[in-house]
């Protein structure tokens, strides 16, 4: 499939907006630019410097617009005059999205908004954020969701169209296990002190949502297991401090290893990958465990049984003996672990590719901006 260009006209083009603050929004908005590029597609990328310097968009091909992530006057006025001339626009996560309703404000230019995952918020940031939901929802032409109950929010909430869009890993993630990496395996346990000893590994930032509190309780329960298993932690985040303060007081087998940029390394060394929240409703930890043949236990919170299916052990959200008790099961029962491994291997076959992604996509910038039959 491939961009229109009707009666001589120039490509599509198209506006991506980007909060930047992101993982895996912010690899889809490269793979998705690179792909439209490729198709013919002109792409601008409005988002912060730090974003293009990580994400390198302007390597794929695209135009990258320095856009602060706040919403004020000066970051709107901005964006407005970035998407001057823009056949569609498509902001990626609820503040992009809210930025993009703003600038676009008195223009017919189509608005797709894709909702990668839920936002979360307590007290009157909360209601905040419900506020933002509702006023993006029934902006924007179309919403795509990434799982289902995000399709459903956006419903809920007055989206006047909203489908089901599944986002491929990129390639440059899903390379876990089947390549030789920088560090063996062996070189990077010893050097995190897990040798002879299980290794567990969680990935997410520090916050309120991703599970710490309950990944802790149940490491209460592995510090009566022998060997004694090593549980590391990859991110960083406000409660730090707060978790750290915790593993010592309690003598807890965990280590916060901060921000590292050699998660596929850390994976492809552990011997179980840990998901005891709900920070993302499209894990990239779950498909990177599953591409790498890691077996997975995860609470079983947003969309992560749609995304894994049998291929993982799945507890009950908020129940850390039973998380606990689920990974005791798997270090005594090898030949589970080997059956969740070959599910991993079929259910990662049935994703969509980044191919088939950009393709989705495309076929709805088309859908939206064909010019109408004349009668």
């Amino acid at each position: 499939m491939s961009s229109h260009s009707p009666h001589g006209q120039s490509s599509l083009r198209t506006v991506q907006v980007l909060g930047g603050g992101n993982a895996g929004s912010s690899a889809h908005v490269r793979s998705l630019a690179a792909g439209l590029v490729a198709r013919g597609v002109r792409v601008t990328v409005c988002a912060p410097g730090e974003a293009d310097d990580t994400y390198d968009f302007t390597g794929a091909g695209a135009e990258h617009v320095h856009v602060p992530r706040s919403s004020d006057p000066g970051s709107v006025a901005a964006l407005r005059a970035a998407c001057t001339d823009a056949d569609l626009v498509h902001a990626h996560g609820l503040h992009a999205s809210f930025r993009a309703v703003l600038a676009l404000s008195g223009r017919r230019t189509p608005l797709i908004v894709t909702w990668h995952n839920r936002a979360h918020a307590e007290g009157a940031r909360a209601h905040l954020l419900r506020l933002l939901e509702r006023r993006v929802a029934r902006a924007a032409t179309v919403v795509l969701g990434t799982t289902s109950d995000l399709v459903d929010r956006a419903r809920g909430t007055g989206a006047r169209d909203a489908r089901l869009a599944a986002v491929a890993l990129p390639g440059s993630r899903r390379t876990a296990g089947n390549e030789e990496s920088e560090s063996p395996p062996s070189k990077l346990r010893a050097e995190l002190g897990a040798m002879g000893r299980p290794l567990f590994l969680a990935v997410g930032s520090l916050d309120g949502h991703r599970g710490h509190d309950l990944l802790l309780d149940a490491a209460r329960v592995w510090r009566g297991l022998d060997p004694l298993p090593l549980v590391v932690v990859a991110g960083e985040g406000p409660r730090r401090a707060e978790l750290q303060r915790r593993i010592e007081d309690e003598e807890l087998p965990v280590r916060l290893l901060g921000r590292r940029d050699d998660v596929s390394e850390l994976l492809a060394a552990a011997d179980l990958a840990l998901l005891p929240g709900g920070g993302e409703s499209r894990s990239v930890l779950a498909q990177e465990a599953l591409y790498a043949r890691v077996p997975l236990v995860a609470a079983l919170t947003g969309g992560v049984r749609e995304l894994v299916g049998d291929a993982a052990e799945l507890v009950p959200a908020h129940d850390p003996e039973a998380f606990a008790a689920a990974v005791v099961r798997l270090l005594d029962d090898p030949g589970r672990a080997e059956l969740l491994r070959d599910l991993g291997t079929r259910q990662a076959a049935g994703w969509p590719t980044e191919d088939e992604t950009v393709a989705q996509v495309l076929s709805v910038y088309d859908e939206l901006t064909r010019p109408l039959p004349m009668i």
